[in-house]
């Protein structure tokens, strides 16, 4: 079987909210990377996630809109969407009404059984932490006002290394004379 078709048979079990039958693809021990959110490590931690997304957002739906494939390889761009009032949390969040509407695309990797082995998965992260409030909308007065006090911010902080030579700015800390960790 092709590549182009198991991928559409996975989207298929993706598309019904079956974790159970998507994990029927996954190589046990293999995963994905849904990158800038999350790592997942099938069978367990990879149905866990998605039966939790499925709770949190209860009316999901995917469509598959291309899927382009060669070899081993399918990329498959989707469309998402559904209301996040579900029991799950999404990262942590608690469901609040928001409506989602997302688009991403996965690449798949299959083995020669036709079973998956890895998933690169790419999606807007940003437009999803807008679209259920964790960061404010695109261009509003409060993305503005987290944009001036980051620049603050920055601003202050080069003053600080500028005024203070001797002190060096790493991600552990400030280091002394002698590069000695300062609180």
């Amino acid at each position: 079987m092709s590549a182009e078709q198991r991928a559409r048979e996975y989207f298929e079990r993706v598309s019904a909210r079956d974790p159970d039958g998507m994990m029927e693809f996954w190589v046990p021990g293999k995963g994905a990377d849904i990158h800038g959110i999350v790592r997942l490590v099938a069978p367990d931690g990879y149905r866990a996630w998605f039966a939790n997304l499925f709770a949190a957002v209860p009316d999901m739906r995917f469509e598959v809109l291309d899927v382009i494939a060669e070899g081993d390889r399918a990329a498959v761009r989707w469309r998402a969407g559904g209301t996040f009032d579900g029991t799950g949390t999404l990262e942590g969040i608690e469901p609040n009404g928001a409506k989602i509407e997302m688009t991403g695309c996965d690449v798949l990797t299959f083995d020669e059984d036709g079973m998956l082995v890895d998933n690169q998965a790419y999606t807007n992260g940003v437009e999803l932490a807008r679209q259920i409030g964790t960061l404010p909308p695109q261009g509003s007065r409060a993305e503005r006002a987290m944009a001036r006090a980051f620049n603050l911010k920055t601003r202050l902080a080069g003053a600080l290394r500028r005024s203070q030579p001797h002190l060096e700015g790493t991600h552990g800390g400030l280091r002394g004379p002698g590069g000695t960790r300062r609180p």
